[in-house]
């Protein structure tokens, strides 16, 4: 169990409050640079970006950014959330490296993180992602046309690989089934 207390960090929320009272005219911009291989994980990743005034992000003269992550289904927030959670933590980011860090560099939210020992998953398919993965198995098998089977193909590139254990007790993997699946459908 993580030894720290949550009580003794400042919240995002404290931070823009801190940033809009020094700059009325600041932006805070975010982005969300997740790609398909984090989303095969569950995951989520966004950049905030820190301009003191609007002339500044005009300019693109950023005092700061900030990354962040987190992944669907793990607690808290993130089992609806999960996205708004990552921009949440990346502005908390990027207003810390912004000198906006108050009495600890990291924010409570992200000692929250910390606390539920959130990592995303590489490679494999997990309990968190099984129900994701079985319904890419019945959409696989549901396909009527070569180019819906493509289209499976590119939305699950990141996890094609993955080994799982089918219901005949045989290893398999996405590809294996999309391949044998392409095998049966007619041009």
């Amino acid at each position: 169990m993580a030894q720290f207390n949550l009580a003794d960090y400042e919240t995002v929320e404290q931070r823009i409050a801190r940033f809009y009272k020094d700059n009325p005219d600041g932006r805070i911009i975010t982005h969300n640079l997740t790609t398909p291989q984090d989303r095969a994980v569950l995951t989520w990743v966004v950049q905030a970006i820190i301009y003191l005034n609007g002339d500044d992000q005009a300019r693109g003269l950023a005092k700061a950014t900030g990354l962040a992550f987190e992944i669907d289904g793990t607690g808290g927030a993130n089992k609806t959330s999960a996205l708004e959670n990552a921009e949440t933590s990346s502005i908390g980011r990027a207003l810390g490296n912004a000198n906006y860090s108050g009495n600890r560099r990291t924010t409570r939210e992200e000692m929250a993180k910390v606390e539920r020992g959130q990592t995303p998953t590489t490679g494999a398919w997990t309990e968190a992602n099984k129900k994701e993965r079985d319904a890419i198995v019945k959409q696989i098998a549901a396909v009527k046309t070569k180019e819906d089977l493509r289209a499976i193909w590119t939305e699950n590139v990141a996890s094609l690989d993955w080994q799982f254990t089918n219901s005949l007790g045989d290893t398999t993997s996405l590809k294996e089934l999309i391949l044998s699946r392409n095998e049966e459908l007619v041009a």
